[in-house]
């Protein structure tokens, strides 16, 4: 995504301490990797809605604002994902239920993966969303006084 370079370095340097070999890329979300095949792709997109009708493009924000949605970013993987994993390969999505679960399940299988809710967990509103709380009731993302989320991690595989 641009400007989120900002993840490169700390990815680096995680698979460093842990002994591990790995080649970070960075660019525009998929784009790095077109053409070669994965056997595991785990991703934490952006996935917050947002008052602002397109993603920022730079700053803290790009890494959660998603559009009004939330799913600026996470269509993106899920209608690309397949492309780029190896027969039984494995993506592991997370995000925000308020982004719509559905979507993505229905996504990823239209795409050729099978996919499924492998863990949920509600967790006390962050800064960013209490910061939205009175547009989220509004829009009918959250009940009136919900302060609490819940995030999924999908699991899809090519078969």
């Amino acid at each position: 995504m641009p400007g989120a370079g900002g993840a490169v370095p700390p990815g680096r340097l995680r698979a460093v301490l842990a002994g591990q070999r790995v080649r970070v890329l960075r660019g525009d979300l998929l784009e790095p990797a077109a053409g070669r095949r994965f056997d595991l792709i785990v991703c934490n997109p952006p996935y917050v809605p947002s008052p602002h009708r397109l993603p920022p493009r730079r700053g803290a924000a790009v890494a959660w604002d998603a559009g009004p949605d939330g799913r600026a970013v996470l269509d993106r993987v899920c209608d690309g994902a397949a492309g780029l994993l190896r027969p039984s390969g494995v993506l592991l999505l997370v995000h925000s239920a308020l982004s719509g679960v559905e979507p993505t399940i229905e996504r990823l299988e239209r795409a050729g993966l099978r996919a499924s809710v492998v863990r949920r967990a509600s967790v006390p509103f962050g800064p960013v969303l209490r910061s939205r709380t009175e547009w989220l009731e509004r829009r009918g993302l959250i009940a009136p006084g919900q302060r609490e989320e819940e995030l999924v991690i999908v699991r899809a595989h090519r078969p």
